[in-house]
């Protein structure tokens, strides 16, 4: 007894799919490597300095984004080096003496442990992020960069908090005017 053509081919689907499934690794291989070069490009836009709820930063429209570098904290109470304490604001403020001495001994104390500065490098100066209180007194915050400034860290930048722009400011005037 013949069969039909149909029935033939069902057949011959079924002893084909009674095998062993075949994984396609294909898919799966450019799914992940879409996904690891998405993590890869995205990870490095966010820039978080580690914040101190004892500070308040004041907010900029700025979209300059300060390179990771020695962090300087004025807090109400205190000049803070990385984690170290170095200067008291009441003694600072009772002192005639534009330069802060505790700052400036710690700051040349890292500067003597890290490695040398390049030609380049040490015509603009080592980098420092000072994180100040928006109550901050401007004349203890310019004694704490006169002190940065004579202790070879010219690159200053100050840390704020970043909010968007006012509806019609370009945001590239405003960065230049403030």
């Amino acid at each position: 007894m013949s069969t039909s053509p149909r029935a033939r081919r069902m057949a011959r689907n079924h002893k084909r799919m009674a095998g062993q499934p075949k994984l396609n690794l294909v898919a799966l291989m450019d799914i992940f490597t879409i996904l690891v070069l998405f993590l890869i490009v995205n990870n490095g836009d966010v820039e978080v300095l580690q914040s101190d709820r004892n500070i308040t930063l004041p907010e900029s429209v700025s979209e300059h984004k300060p390179e990771l570098a020695l962090t300087i904290k004025i807090t109400s109470d205190d000049v803070i080096v990385e984690d170290l304490t170095v200067e008291r604001i009441d003694t600072v403020l009772a002192q005639p003496e534009m330069l802060l001495t505790g700052l400036g001994e710690e700051l040349q104390r890292r500067a003597s442990l890290a490695s040398p500065l390049s030609e380049q490098e040490e015509a603009v100066g080592r980098p420092v992020i000072i994180m100040g209180d928006q109550g901050t007194p401007y004349a203890l915050l310019k004694r704490v960069m006169a002190t940065c400034a004579q202790s070879g860290y010219r690159d200053i930048s100050l840390a704020v908090n970043s909010k968007p722009p006012a509806p019609g400011v370009n945001p590239a005037l405003a960065s230049q005017e403030g």
